[in-house]
C-alpha cells in the first residue's frame, strides 16, 4: 500500500500512543514462565507482538487477548515442546528473547522470521547461551532459521561486546534456568524493562551500575502489568511538533524510562520545547504526559552512551536535524545496520531524494540543516521506523510525497497515520 503526505500547517491536540512494544512483549513471555494468572492493560496489539503470542502459544501457554487486554496463563519456567516451528515474523525481540528461555527448556525448537529476520545477527545471542550450556545451531553459525536445543545452563560471567537490550534479556531470561549466578556487563546501559519486569514477577537480579546479578532458583508470580505508552511511537509526534509552526501537542501516558528519553535528551539539546508533566511510576517504570510545542532547532552531535537510549529514534531525528540550524552529525550508531532495514543506508537514500544534505558515514550520517525538503516518491524498505520518518518528512515537505509499502507501519503503530489525522 502506498500512502500520500502532503505539507501541514501544525499540529495542535492531546493524543495517547500505542502500548510500549518493548514491554508489551516482554508482559507476555515473563507472564508464560510465571506461575499463575498474569493481566495485561493496554498491551500493544501489532504484528510483532501478535508474533509473540503466537510463540508462546505454540509453546502451550493459554493466553486470551481482548482488545488491548491480555490474560496468560503462566505454565511456569517449564514450557510443553512445539509441534511446529515457532515463526516470529519481523519480531528481533521475539526471537532473541524466546531463545533465552529455550536455552532452559528440556526439548528441541526450530525458530525462524521473515526475510529481514533471516538478515539479522544471532550469533551475539548464541555465544552467551552456548557458554551456558545450550546447543544451538544456525544457519552459517549467525543466522535465521536457528535451531535450539536447551538443557541443564550454568551460570556465567559475560562482558557483553555490544550494548544491546535483547542480548542482555536473553541471557537474563536462561538465567532463571542455570545453576549458580550470572553476571552481565554492558558497556553502556541499554534499555532495562526486562531487569525491572523480572524483579517486578518476584526474580533475585541486583544492578549495580553496568552489571547486572541474576541469581538462580527464583519463582516467578502472575501480576498485572499496565503498559505505559511507547516513547519510540511518541518520537514522531515530538519531532513534527517541534518542527511545525503553532504547534501544541500533549501526548499522554509515555513511559520515561530514563534508558528510553534519549529522543528527549537529543530535541532538548538542539534547543527543542519539550516538557514532561504529571511524572509518576507504575510497575516499576517512569511515566509522564509530554508537552510539545514549536521551536527552533540548532545542530548537535550525537553520539556514545546516548545511542542505546535512542536507537530507534535515529531515522526521526535525521528529519529533524534537516531543519535545524547548523551540521548534525550521528555517530557510534552501527547497530543501525542490522535492523528491520540498514537504516543508515534507508534514511540517507529516501531523504536525499528529497533534497536533504544528508551524507551516510561508516557508522552514523551528517546532515546539513537546509530547512528545505520536497515531495517526492519514496521507499519504505518495509521497515516501520523508515515509513514513519518519510512520513513526518512528508508533512514538512513542499508538494507531495509518497511512501511505498507504507503498510508496514502495522508492525508497531497500526493506527499511526489515524492518529495524526486527529491532529
Amino acid at each position: 500500500m502506498d500512502v500520500e503526505v502532503k505539507k501541514k500547517n501544525s499540529l495542535k491536540g492531546v493524543i495517547s500512543v500505542p502500548g510500549d512494544k518493548s514491554i508489551s512483549h516482554r508482559a507476555v513471555m515473563i507472564g508464560s514462565i510465571a506461575e499463575g494468572l498474569t493481566e495485561v492493560e493496554n498491551f500493544l496489539v501489532a504484528k510483532d507482538t501478535l508474533s509473540t503470542v503466537e510463540c508462546m502459544r505454540k509453546l502451550g501457554v493459554d493466553i486470551k487477548l481482548e482488545g488491548n487486554r491480555v490474560k496468560v496463563y503462566g505454565k511456569g519456567l517449564y514450557l510443553s515442546k512445539s509441534s511446529e516451528v515457532l515463526d516470529v515474523g519481523n519480531s528481533g525481540t521475539t526471537i532473541r528473547l524466546l531463545m533465552g528461555i529455550l536455552a532452559g527448556q528440556e526439548f528441541e525448537t526450530i525458530l525462524t522470521g521473515d526475510d529481514s529476520i533471516k538478515r539479522r545477527p544471532m550469533g551475539r545471542v548464541i555465544v552467551p547461551l552456548t557458554l551456558m550450556g545450550a546447543k544451538i545451531e544456525a544457519r552459517e553459525g549467525n543466522f535465521a532459521p536457528v535451531k535450539i536445543r536447551g538443557g541443564k545452563l550454568r551460570g556465567i560471567e559475560y562482558k557483553m561486546p555490544i550494548a544491546s537490550a535483547q542480548v542482555k534479556s536473553s541471557i537474563m531470561l536462561a538465567s532463571l534456568y542455570a545453576e549458580g549466578m550470572t553476571v552481565i556487563e554492558e558497556p553502556a546501559l541499554s534499555r532495562n524493562h526486562t531487569e525491572l519486569m523480572l524483579q517486578n514477577f518476584g526474580a533475585k537480579i541486583e544492578i549495580d551500575g553496568k552489571k547486572i546479578f541474576c541469581y538462580p532458583g527464583s519463582k516467578l508470580k502472575g501480576q498485572k502489568i499496565i503498559v505505559p505508552g511507547d516513547i519510540s511511537s511518541a518520537a514522531y509526534f515530538i519531532v513534527a511538533a517541534n518542527l511545525l509552526p503553532n504547534s501544541d501537542v500533549v501526548i499522554k501516558d509515555v513511559n520515561v524510562n530514563p534508558t528510553r528519553t534519549g529522543i528527549i535528551d537529543v530535541l532538548k539539546g538542539m534547543g527543542g520545547n519539550v516538557e514532561l508533566i504529571n511524572e509518576r511510576y507504575v510497575n516499576n517504570e517512569k511515566i509522564a504526559d509530554i508537552v510539545v510545542k514549536s521551536s527552533k532547532l540548532k545542530g548537535i552531535e550525537i553520539g556514545g552512551d546516548l545511542i542505546p537510549k535512542l536507537i530507534d529514534e535515529i531515522p526521526v531525528i535525521a528529519v529533524a536535524a534537516v531543519f535545524a540550524e547548523g551540521t548534525t552529525v550521528i555517530k557510534n550508531a552501527e547497530e543501525l545496520k542490522v535492523k528491520e532495514s540498514n537504516r543508515i543506508k534507508s534514511i540517507t537514500s529516501e531523504l536525499g531524494k528529497m533534497g536533504a544534505k544528508i551524507f551516510e558515514t561508516e557508522d552514523g550520517m551528517i546532515i546539513e540543516g537546509t530547512g528545505f525538503l520536497r515531495g517526492a516518491e519514496v521507499e519504505s524498505y518495509n521497515d516501520h521506523r523508515v515509513a514513519m520518518s518519510l512520513w513526518i518528512a512528508g508533512l514538512l515537505a513542499e508538494g507531495r510525497t509518497i511512501i511505498k509499502k507504507a503498510e508496514c507501519v502495522d508492525i508497531s503503530y497500526p493506527d499511526f497515520y489515524k492518529t495524526f489525522d486527529m491532529l
